[in-house]
């Protein structure tokens, strides 16, 4: 069974909606590029009709820029309006027209199943994404581990030493050190660091 397959109005009585698209990042000319890109690709889509549009300047948020563009839209159906949230993930919609929707316990179920499907699929990506991310902390934290080893190897060397030599911050590599002196690989002494028995 296709996405959303179901059909609650017919093309005499569309569904019109508002939408507000978010775009996060850097540089500010790829957040302007992009926002811009994704109300062209609405345009080009079969279903939609882009009544209005406006797209802001990209504006710096923290270290990155936002740009959003606030659409109104004529759908033909309700399901477009669902694809148009799973595909597009805008962070606000608001249906305007009509003013009631009415939803058979099938079409209800259909979307129920399909939705399911869609949380499924996010999930499993969610799961294999956790699992990389761990095996690349553990790859890095015995790589780490063995080049302290092999720097402290020519000598006793100070944090900051050890600091320009890894590209670590001082912070993070303290954090680091501390967990080789638990694990007596390490010892700290007054002028910097050592390997165990080294």
């Amino acid at each position: 069974m296709p996405l959303f397959s179901f059909y609650l109005m017919t093309e005499e009585h569309p569904i019109v909606f508002r939408a507000i698209l978010e775009v996060l990042g850097k540089p500010k000319e790829h957040v302007e590029t992009t926002i811009k890109s994704l109300v062209n690709q609405i345009k080009s889509i079969g279903g939609y009709t882009l009544k209005e549009s406006f797209i802001s300047d990209a504006k710096p948020h923290e270290h990155l820029f936002s740009s959003f563009a606030e659409l109104e839209l004529r759908a033909d159906s309700l399901s477009k309006v669902i694809g148009f949230c799973f595909d597009f993930m805008p962070s606000s919609v608001e249906i305007l027209e009509p003013d009631k929707l009415v939803l058979t316990a099938g079409d209800m179920s259909d979307f129920l199943t399909d939705l399911q499907a869609k949380l499924h699929k996010g999930d499993m990506v969610t799961k294999k994404l956790n699992s990389v991310n761990f095996f690349m902390r553990k790859n890095l934290n015995a790589l780490m581990r063995n080049y302290v080893q092999l720097a402290l190897r020519g000598g006793e060397k100070s944090l900051a030493t050890l600091s320009k030599l890894s590209g670590i911050s001082e912070k993070d590599l303290a954090e680091f050190l501390d967990v080789l002196i638990k694990d007596n690989l390490v010892v700290k002494t007054d002028s910097g660091y050592r390997i165990k028995n080294g």
